[in-house]
Parts: C-alpha cells; sequence; structure tokens
C-alpha cells in the first residue's frame, strides 16, 4: 500500500519507498533515529530492503517489551537475539534456491529484477524490468565489480504512459539546440565549460571612438577573433558544440555559418556526465581542441515528447558509457514514484554482480526461518529460548504484512503457512494476485540474499543497541527568560 507524505516544505509525496518515506519525514525521537539510520546504511549498502529493517526492528522491540514485561532481564533477552541473529545467517545460506549464473544474460537478469520492480510498481514489471536489464548489462564492464550504479540515468518527461518508457544508450538532456541545426550524425563533440562569446575585460573600461570608421572597424575586429576561434574549432572536424554557459549572438553567427551544432546545458554534472558518455574533455579555453580532447557518438539528435525538446546523445558502438531511461507518465508523482522504483532495480543489478544468489520471496524465507529458529529454541537451555522465540516471532511480520495487504485473514494464513512449510514445502509464500498461497518459485518471486542478509544484521543490530540503554539524558535549554550577553570588563587601569 502507498503512503502519502507532506514534507515540512509542504511537498507532496504518493510512495510506498520507505527509503523516501523516512527521508522526508522529521524524526524527533533518539531511538527511532537509531532506526532510520540502519535504514540509511542498509540503502548505502544494498539500494534496497530499507522497510524490511524498519519493520523488522519495530517488531523486535515491540516482543522485546512483552519479555521485559513478564519479567526478562534486558541482558538475557539481547542474548537470545543475538544467538537467534547468529543462528538466523546460518539458516538462510541453507535457504538460497537459485542462482544468476551469466549476468550478461537479458532474460535471466529481467526474471530477477521483476521482483523489485512490482514491490514498487505493480503491474509494470514486464515493462520497465528488460529495460533496467538492457541498460545495466550494455554498461557492465569487463570487470563486473567496477560495475558503478551512477552509469545509469533516468530521464523524466511529463506525458503519456510508463509503457511509452524507452531507453537510449547514452546521455539525454532535457534541452533544445540552440540553432537550426537539430541531427548529427558520426558527431565529433568539443565541450567548452564557460559560455562562448567575446572575452570581456575584468574592469569597466572607456573606448573613445571619433569617427564611423573606427566604430566599424572596432566591431570587425571582434567578429574577425570570434570567427577565427570557430573556424579553428571546426578545422579539427567538430560538428557539435556543447557550452556550459550563455552562447553570444556573433558566435552564434559563425557556428551556424560553419554547419556545426550547439548545445547548452547549464548544469555541471550534466557537462560531466556527457564528457563520461562520449569520451570528450571538458575545456576552460575558448580554441581548437586537440584530437584527445574531443568525444565521439554515433548521433546526436532533437527529439520531442509529449511537447518537451530532448536532445539525445546517442552512442551504440560503444561498450561503456552511460545508459538513460526515458521515463513517461501522466503525473510528477508516478515520475518520481517510478525514478526510484528504476534505482531500486539498478541497486538489486549491483547486488547480483556482487553476490549472485536468490531466496524465496513473498514471505516464504521469512517464514521458513521463523520456523526453523523456533525449533532452535526448543532446543536451547536458559532464558535465552524466550528470546529466540520471540526473535522467530517477530519474522512472521512480512507474510502477515502480505496477508492483510492482499486482504487475507493473518491468523488463517500465518497458520496455513506453517503447516505447508512443516510438509516441507520451503518456498510456499503469499500469493496477492491469486489470493492464496503459492509456490514462490511458480510466481517467480525470488528476493536478493544480499539484501536479507544485511536487513537482518542491521535490523537485529539496532534492536539489541537500544534494548542496551536504560535511560535518556538530553541536554536542553532551561526555560526561562535568555541571559543577556555579557560585554567585556572593564579594566582599571
Amino acid at each position: 500500500m502507498n503512503k502519502m507524505v507532506i514534507n515540512r516544505n509542504d511537498k507532496l509525496f504518493v510512495t510506498s519507498d520507505a527509503a523516501t518515506i523516512v527521508k522526508e519525514l522529521e524524526v524527533v525521537h533518539p531511538a527511532a533515529k537509531m532506526i532510520v539510520m540502519a535504514s540509511e546504511m542498509q540503502e548505502q549498502e544494498v539500494g534496497d530492503g530499507t522497510n524490511l529493517v524498519i519493520i523488522l526492528a519495530g517488531e523486535l522491540l515491540l516482543q522485546a517489551e512483552s519479555l521485559i514485561r513478564t519479567g526478562l532481564h534486558p541482558s538475557e533477552v539481547i542474548s537470545g537475539f543475538n544467538k537467534a541473529g547468529q543462528k538466523a545467517f546460518e539458516i538462510l545460506e541453507e535457504l538460497v534456491i537459485e542462482k544468476c549464473d551469466d549476468v550478461f544474460d537479458v532474460d535471466a537478469v529481467t526474471k530477477y529484477l521483476k521482483t523489485a520492480i512490482s514491490s514498487k510498481q505493480f503491474g509494470w514489471e514486464e515493462i520497465l524490468a528488460p529495460l533496467v536489464a538492457q541498460a545495466c548489462i550494455q554498461i557492465l564492464p569487463k570487470s563486473t565489480k567496477q560495475f558503478n550504479v551512477d552509469n545509469i540515468r533516468v530521464a523524466k518527461i511529463l506525458g503519456s504512459g510508463v509503457s511509452d518508457s524507452k531507453l537510449v544508450k547514452g546521455f539525454v538532456t532535457a534541452h533544445d539546440s540552440e540553432g537550426t541545426i537539430k541531427h548529427i550524425k558520426n558527431a565529433k563533440i568539443v565541450v567548452f565549460v564557460a559560455g562562448i562569446d567575446v572575452a570581456k575585460p575584468e574592469t569597466k573600461p572607456t573606448v573613445t571612438l571619433t569617427t564611423s570608421k573606427e566604430l566599424l572597424d572596432y566591431n570587425k575586429g571582434e567578429e574577425k577573433q570570434m570567427e577565427d576561434m570557430i573556424k579553428a574549432v571546426a578545422g579539427t572536424g567538430v560538428n557539435v558544440v556543447v557550452s556550459g554557459g550563455p552562447i553570444g549572438d556573433i558566435a552564434m553567427h559563425f557556428i551556424e555559418r560553419y554547419k556545426m551544432m550547439v548545445v547548452k546545458i547549464g548544469s555541471k554534472f550534466d557537462l560531466r556526465r556527457l564528457c563520461k558518455a562520449t569520451g570528450a574533455t571538458p575545456l576552460v579555453r575558448l580554441g581548437a581542441p586537440t584530437a584527445e580532447e574531443v568525444g565521439n557518438c554515433d548521433t546526436v539528435s532533437v527529439d520531442e515528447f509529449g511537447g518537451t525538446k530532448i536532445c539525445i546523445f546517442s552512442n551504440d558502438s560503444e561498450t561503456r558509457g552511460l545508459s538513460t531511461i526515458i521515463v513517461r507518465a501522466s503525473t510528477q508523482n508516478i515520475l518520481d514514484d517510478v525514478e526510484r522504483c528504476v534505482d531500486d532495480a539498478v541497486n538489486v543489478f549491483k547486488g547480483i554482480v556482487r553476490d549472485p544468489r536468490f531466496v524465496a520471496g513473498a514471505g516464504a524465507v521469512e517464514l521458513e526461518l521463523a520456523r526453523r529458529l523456533s525449533n532452535f529454541g526448543d532446543s536451547s537451555p536458559g532464558l535465552d529460548q524466550y528470546a529466540i522465540k520471540k526473535y522467530a516471532e517477530a519474522l512472521e511480520v512480512v507474510p502477515r504484512t502480505l496477508a492483510e495487504n492482499a486482504g487475507l485473514s493473518t491468523i488463517e494464513t500465518i497458520s496455513q503457512l506453517y503447516a505447508a512449510h512443516h510438509a516441507g514445502k520451503h518456498d510456499v509464500g503469499v500469493d496477492v494476485e491469486e489470493i492464496g498461497l503459492r509456490s514462490a518459485i511458480e510466481m517467480k518471486i525470488m528476493d536478493l540474499y544480499l539484501t536479507k542478509s544485511w536487513a537482518l544484521r542491521l535490523a537485529t543490530d539496532v534492536a539489541v543497541t537500544i534494548l542496551r540503554v536504560d535511560q535518556i539524558i538530553m541536554a536542553k535549554p532551561s526555560g526561562g527568560p535568555k541571559v543577556p550577553k555579557q560585554g567585556p570588563r572593564d579594566v582599571d587601569a
């Protein structure tokens, strides 16, 4: 289910992404802040599964409260939670069901990305998953560990629907070209960081002209200087000029004369991405570039999507560089949510490159962990067994939440899942489409092993850390009027 969040700036968000919700909220309580920090660490480490960290940590603290109320000391609860967490990691490795053997296979990667996408944008996974898989694979370096999520960009264009989204191999900027030339093949690109205009002095000089001939000669001198510079640039074979600043009228005139396309990009970050996609070197000086400073791409063209002009630097021949997914949607909220969904899917691909193992989704792995940890608690001596069994009970929160969202009876669903898992069907989870129970392998719902392991580790750590605290001491200014600041003392001579 989605949440409607209004942040401190009165901006509206409609999303189910836990990372976005937590980031936009003002969390005040110190214990809650620690859980938020754990979710942020999950976002940095894996890029997905922040929701699991928050709900699991909250459920662990809820179960710990009931144990403390029954008379257990927090140290005994902490000991039991630590033992349960270590045992959970061991069991999780035994529950691996599949492994992505070839990260360069688009169909195989698409299958694994669908779960991450459907959790955010249910119904659009058949469209978005292949786009993200192709975008990641076509820029994946030979040394796969060097995959960088920043090389996948998202261009959001309002209008039409998500089904009209497309993938571009290269860089896309939401700007029209400045001149009349809108399409260039076999482009050679030069990037000037500053604007393209006649150099102006730092001071304000005064020029005294006495005759009309002096005025004409003065303008001709500026024009000659600019024409020589543009001619030198065109002489190197450059046919696309990218400027990071304003372009003067005289410069525009000569760029058009020499049949060069000109694009203005104001953002320095976009300029860096363009240079990365084309191999160009950003220049701070105006003049002819060297061969090493010139970038290349197959085509540079201006296209129109829903009334928005965009400039596409397409580079199909290169195996590395940048991929851009052009996302279409009818509202800005949907665009933002799809962008977050694509970001999660790209991070899942990064996780596949690091560790290609997968476990059953749909709440199946959490319930199997709960079942085995409960058995482990029964065989454990001492008071730790109560904390271990409560840890196992906390893991039921995932299938219980799925059942609630699907409109199922939570008690009945959990009991049926336990019965199926006791019968040896360890991959049975909650089917939210056909409303019931079904094998996660048949539904093709698989979660990344890395996501689950980090979520378990972080949720356990933050719950144990909070349980170690017996008192909160906050330094706050006292009430009443503020004491006026004292000035310097008079020193007697």
